[in-house]
């Protein structure tokens, strides 16, 4: 696997900290109101990702302040379908916390989402930390510390009205993310290529977006060694027993409520969810 070539976000915001906290708190009002909020672009500029990137933080640290618990991240962007659904070029990530985990055959909890979408990924698990010297992470060490891949959903949201988003407004709304819910079969990497998976997703028992390992960046592990470097870059590194989920295998679909939804994926079996 070739590296992505990536500017990694760093620590200080180009676009000040009283813009960072203006953003921060439009997205925070919306997540509580329920109503969502007009871009925070107009704050931040809509390409700049070291401010939005300053934002997920300010965010992630208020969830965490209120009792939540960081368990791994979310790359997002990563499906030219997806991209393309979206309009942006890049790939970014997220953070994941605990209160977002759906249990595999659970219900999303109601209220919970503002606008939502769900996708299928493969979710990978790790065994050993991805830290020191970017140029060390290598595409050997980072499939070396994968201990095991399932299948996953994840129900995407935005607290942006109408999905208005740019690059920016995604990477500060902490990658446009909502909810989670991970496969039961945990399968080692030499049981599985994620390039050649296949994956169907369905509604109600219709199948409603297809897609393949492949569409991820190529190879999802491709999508894991990019967040690896980029992580490490940033100065928060990927550590031992992370969960991180790979991106989009294909298109998004809106969340009907009621629905029951399950992603298939050959090689890693099934997950559920009903909406």
């Amino acid at each position: 696997m070739a590296p992505i070539s990536s500017t990694s976000p760093t620590t200080e915001a180009s676009a000040g900290s009283s813009a960072v906290s203006a953003a921060a708190r439009r997205l925070q009002d919306a997540a509580r109101s329920g109503r969502p909020c007009a871009p925070v672009r107009d704050l931040i500029g809509p390409e700049d990702g070291a401010a939005a990137y300053a934002v997920q933080a300010d965010l992630a640290r208020a969830r965490v302040a209120a009792g939540a618990r960081i368990i791994g991240r979310k790359i997002g962007l990563t499906s030219a379908a997806v991209q393309a659904q979206l309009g942006v070029d890049q790939p970014d990530f997220g953070v994941l916390l605990d209160d977002m985990e759906v249990a595999h055959g659970g219900t999303v909890p109601p209220g919970r989402l503002l606008q939502p979408r769900i996708e299928a990924e493969i979710a990978f698990l790790l065994g050993t930390d991805l830290d020191g010297a970017v140029e060390e992470l290598t595409d050997e060490r980072v499939r070396g510390a994968v201990v095991g891949a399932c299948a996953a959903l994840e129900i995407v949201d935005s607290r942006i009205a109408g999905w208005d988003i740019t690059f920016a407004d995604t990477v500060a709304d902490n990658g446009s993310s909502g909810l989670f819910v991970l496969g039961p079969r945990r399968v080692a990497l030499a049981e599985v290529d994620p390039r050649a998976v296949v994956m169907t997703l369905q509604e109600d028992g219709v199948a409603v977006s297809h897609g393949r390992g492949e569409a991820c960046l190529g190879d999802p592990l491709l999508a894991l060694a990019w967040l690896a470097r980029t992580a490490a870059g940033h100065g928060d590194p990927l550590r031992a027993g992370d969960v991180v989920l790979s991106g989009a295998l294909g298109p998004m679909v809106p969340l009907r409520t009621g629905a029951r939804y399950r992603a298939s994926i050959s090689g890693l079996g099934d997950v559920e969810v009903t909406a």
